[in-house]
């Protein structure tokens, strides 16, 4: 990940001490798949993986743009990959996720759960995430494996992309099935709302914040939490 985050940003990372970039990420990677049983055509996998790299930059670049656009306090280009906990979760997000189409297990799981404990925000490797998304201040945040996400996404922390409720097979044993919502381009989630279940949210849509949502959403919409109702229940100093 060292000599990923050197390639996509070398002007704002430092660059490793050990080795050259792609003989480094193909020696490290062989080394790492080959600890996992059953997996065939290492080298092609490495190999692979390695003409995905400039993509994978590319589309870490519109992330950060997506940063830069979403929020008013950024000053630079450089204090955005350097400090913004995004940044280190796309980054390992996206690797994990190309890791995984080439059929890659466990492997892609350890790497976002490095992200995972570092920033708080947890995002399956399995999950798709289209160009120019952002999160904002991210803690809490939760994309699960079946979420599909299109491009120009906005989400705040404690958002959550669950799952309502599991399928099992004859077993017992919960089936593997889409069960995570679908955001299409150009959604805004705000904070410590829960999207659950197969629903799909349409595009230029606006989900506000403290939001439970278990229903589709057609697009241009405005979805918001209930007003407050105040009652005063006691007058003159009363207690329960």
């Amino acid at each position: 990940m060292d000599w990923i985050r050197f390639i996509v940003f070398p002007e704002y990372a430092e660059k490793p001490t050990f080795g050259s970039a792609q003989e480094s990420i193909a020696d490290i990677l062989t080394e790492q798949i080959q600890v996992i049983p059953d997996i065939k055509d290492t080298k092609e996998i490495v190999e692979k993986f390695l003409e995905s790299l400039p993509e994978i930059s590319r589309l870490l670049w519109t992330d950060a743009k997506a940063v830069m656009h979403n929020d008013p306090a950024v000053k630079s280009m450089a204090e955005v990959v350097i400090c913004y906990p995004v940044i280190t979760v796309m980054l390992h997000y996206r690797t994990a996720h190309r890791l995984y189409q080439l059929g890659v297990p466990v492997l892609p799981r350890v790497l976002t759960e490095l992200a995972h404990s570092a920033t708080g925000v947890d995002i399956h490797p399995a999950a798709q995430i289209g160009e120019y998304f952002a999160i904002d201040h991210g803690t809490g945040v939760v994309i699960g494996a079946t979420s599909i996400i299109g491009n120009n996404v906005m989400l705040y922390q404690g958002v959550t992309l669950g799952a309502k409720n599991f399928s099992y097979d004859a077993e017992g044993q919960p089936i593997d099935q889409p069960r995570h919502p679908i955001l299409e381009d150009n959604v805004t989630v705000y904070s410590n709302t829960s999207i659950l279940g197969r629903v799909r949210i349409g595009h230029d849509t606006i989900v506000g914040g403290n939001v439970w949502l278990t229903h589709d959403v057609a697009p241009n919409s405005r979805v918001l939490q209930g007003r407050t109702i105040e009652e005063r229940f006691f007058t003159g100093g009363e207690g329960i």
